[in-house]
């Protein structure tokens, strides 16, 4: 699944810093000046996930002692083969996010100020917003176009509503050149974009609207920008950058946004933690009394706006890992909530759902707990499940597939 986040927000709010963090490596241009990000950077980051660590960990034991006998028996036979050769874990692919940084934007954009155009049709391309405000002052950094916070957001989201209500009226155009007999469908669509055009024009962004389940699905190919889930990342200053502290940051801005909708992180402690060690963020993260980074958080508010989870893959073989090293890995996989065995298996190969029989299940607690496949198994805690069975974040994972 392609789950790609636009960064958005006005010029120097804080966004490439927060995308050069991101990557661990200064690939955005950064520069104290509007516009310094002009075709949108992106990147691909991975999902923190500290199971697949666990589970590579488990793997390894579970063909530790095949691997050393074939090992034993292939350098008795080849003294130039070398123990050393062989990995002693499995590879680890986590699932991934896909981060776009696009470029500043500035009131009236929708009529083509500033970078507007461009903006606007990355927007579109993104599953997700991350509106980054800037929640801190700074002298010393240009504030393009900017007033406060909270009318900050406002500038940016009346961009949007502005470019959506354009987007409508050439759609109401388009219907009004068209015979005057529609079917029961088309009048009932048209209902729901009139509800959508009053709507805008009071102010309200798509996403705020309700809708009965069976408006949205008449409305899903409109594409509106304001219709995009959205994060607000507040970035903001280091002195405020501790847990304690969020609350109070909070409850500042709920005029903005819902709690659950936001983000507390600082871009400049962000970059700084993606230049240290994996222990030294630890050690950095613990003095300011948090658990996580903020780029952690923000991920999984992403994963959990978008109603996504991950399904694992690990060996279900010991004796085949144990003999094909190279070719094994544990690996996350991004799917909606809700899906089936059937469409998981997809995820991986398109030949997998043609060719789908069964699905070994076993939830990631018992895997660990039970140390692998084989403990499982004989334990009756792998289950063979069919293709409607609908699954669960960390299920662990073996499907099988016909030939």
């Amino acid at each position: 699944m392609n789950l790609s986040v636009g960064i958005v927000g006005l010029p120097n709010v804080g966004k490439s810093t927060l995308f050069n963090a991101l990557l661990k490596k200064q690939i955005a241009f950064v520069a104290n000046y509007p516009f310094a990000t002009i075709e949108p950077n992106i990147g691909v980051v991975p999902v923190p996930d500290e199971r697949l660590k666990r589970l590579a960990e488990i793997i390894r034991e579970d063909i530790k002692i095949l691997r050393y006998k074939d090992i034993k028996k292939k350098t008795e036979k080849s003294p130039s083969i070398s123990i050393s050769q062989y990995p002693n874990i499995p590879p680890i692919v986590p699932a991934t996010v896909k981060f776009v940084d696009i470029a500043g934007l500035v009131k009236g954009a929708n009529e083509g100020a500033g970078l507007g155009n461009k903006f606007l049709f990355h927007i579109r391309e993104t599953s997700i917003i991350a509106h980054v405000v800037r929640a801190f002052e700074d002298p010393n950094i240009i504030k393009e176009g900017s007033v406060d916070p909270k009318s900050d957001y406002s500038t940016i989201q009346t961009e949007l509503i502005l470019s959506d209500l354009e987007s409508l009226a050439k759609s109401k155009v388009n219907n009004d050149k068209k015979p005057s007999i529609l079917s029961s469908i088309d009048s009932k669509r048209q209902e729901v974009i009139e509800k959508i055009y009053d709507s805008l024009n009071r102010g309200i962004a798509v996403r705020d609207i309700d809708f009965l389940e069976e408006e949205k699905e008449l409305i899903k190919n409109l594409f509106l920008l304001s219709a995009k889930p959205e994060i607000v990342v507040l970035n903001v200053s280091e002195n405020d950058y501790t847990e304690n502290k969020f609350q109070e940051i909070y409850s500042r801005y709920t005029s903005i946004s819902s709690v659950d909708k936001m983000v507390v992180l600082c871009a400049k402690i962000e970059s700084d933690l993606s230049e240290l060690s994996e222990q030294e963020q630890k050690e950095y993260l613990n003095q300011l009394g948090l658990k996580e980074s903020g780029l952690e958080r923000l991920i999984r508010k992403a994963y959990e706006m978008l109603g996504l989870i991950s399904f694992l893959t690990a060996p279900a073989s010991a004796e085949a890992s144990a003999r094909q090293w190279g070719k094994w890995e544990v690996r996350a996989w991004t799917i909606r909530s809700g899906s089936t065995a059937l469409a998981a298996s997809g995820t991986i190969h398109t030949d997998f759902e043609k060719k789908f029989i069964k699905a070994e299940v076993v939830s990631y607690n018992d895997f660990v707990s039970l140390g692998g496949w084989k403990n499982a198994r004989e334990r009756g805690k792998a289950r063979m499940e069919g293709r409607d069975y609908v699954v669960k974040d960390g299920d662990v994972i073996e499907f099988k597939i016909g030939s």
